[in-house]
């Protein structure tokens, strides 16, 4: 059926792990294949996704092959395959813009970017490389907090006629007067999003122990989620200014499925910290007090341990493989029941088990 031409813009651990995956799968067969949620949507396994353009602002990265700069510091993820060919794809400089804090300026040079000496390009030149390479997916894989830049790349994949992944929490196919949505229903290309919710990560555990607690009729009174992590992505948290949406997000996906909302004082989620020797290993803490029968008092405290990225890409695989289904079906706007299922802060909640028989719906075609 051919291969999925897919762009990133940003080549950190995330886009690493994908890379890593697409390359890993190739060798697998479906009885073998641990990890995946689907080993074929529409035709497509995971070894046909090909990267045929990439964006970075890193100096050790930019001018790079795309199979080198994923190992490239400050990248400091799991390698699970590391034997890569050359892809014949160099990374590009991206724009700037709010995608990168001055408070990372101050950190280890192992830790943090390094901007590059190259000029920026402008606008019309990322839409230009975009239609050069061939892509038909764009993957947003920007720091929390590019407001700016996101919009910017989204706006980019418009014009140069590409689908729309957004994996970070930046509110694009959620945005609430819906112009987004519009544009890319207009244009005729898919769009998920938003902020990719993880294949085994802090918000789907938290979002399944809420759900269990309503069905279950406990009553959920207090709650927390608090994360720690060692990669470049907790380190740029540190500036709080930049966690608005990434708040909202994590804190909604939990809301939505509760019996009832909490008030805001009775719940807390978000990330809390940076620890450099964690590198991309995240660590959760949940705590959950409620009411059993009798009105008599319980508590649940759980410990996750994931390494971030990895956890990221087995969802990413998916979601590129429902953005291609959908341009080969024609179908524009915003994908409802991926982007409910993959990430946080979908236009539309639904609780997951609503979501994954809704996606499975869709893959099939019904």
């Amino acid at each position: 059926m051919g291969n999925i031409k897919i762009a990133i813009v940003g080549v950190g651990n995330c886009a690493s792990s994908l890379v890593q995956g697409i390359h890993y799968y190739q060798e697998k067969t479906p009885q073998d294949a641990i990890g995946l949620m689907h080993w074929e949507i529409g035709g497509y396994k995971p070894g046909d996704i090909e990267v045929v353009v990439a964006f970075d602002i890193d100096k050790r990265k930019v001018g790079v092959d795309v199979h080198e700069a994923i190992f490239s510091v400050p990248n400091c993820t799991a390698v699970f395959c590391s034997d890569l060919p050359k892809s014949g794809v160099t990374v590009r400089m991206g724009r700037i813009l709010d995608g990168f804090s001055d408070h990372m300026k101050n950190y280890d040079e192992r830790r943090t970017f390094i901007l590059a000496d190259e000029p920026e390009p402008t606008e019309e030149e990322v839409v230009k490389m975009l239609k050069e390479s061939g892509a038909e997916i764009l993957l947003n894989y920007l720091p929390v907090g590019s407001e700016e830049a996101t919009r910017l790349y989204a706006g980019c994949a418009l014009k140069a006629g590409l689908a729309f992944v957004n994996n970070m929490p930046v509110f694009i196919a959620s945005d609430s007067e819906g112009r987004w949505a519009s544009h890319f229903e207009e244009a005729g290309l898919p769009i998920i999003g938003d902020d990719i919710k993880a294949q085994m990560g802090a918000t789907i555990v938290h979002r399944t122990l809420t759900d269990l607690f309503a069905k279950r009729g406990v009553k959920l009174e207090r709650t927390y989620q608090l994360n720690t992590g060692g990669n470049t992505d907790f380190l740029n948290m540190l500036d709080r200014n930049r966690l608005a949406s990434k708040k909202e997000s994590k804190t909604e996906a939990v809301q939505a499925v509760a019996a009832h909302r909490m008030d805001e004082d009775n719940i807390h989620i978000g990330p809390s910290d940076y620890v450099p020797w964690q590198n991309d290993n995240k660590v959760c803490f949940i705590r959950m007090e409620g009411k059993l029968f009798g009105d008599v008092p319980m508590n649940l405290e759980l410990r996750l341990s994931v390494e971030d990225s990895p956890n990221s890409a087995g969802v990413a695989i998916d979601s590129i493989r429902c953005a291609k289904l959908a341009l080969d079906r024609g179908q524009g706007g915003i994908l409802e029941a991926p982007s409910a299922y993959f990430c946080k802060h979908p236009p539309r909640q639904f609780t997951d088990d609503e979501a994954y028989q809704m996606t499975e719906h869709f893959i099939s075609g019904d």
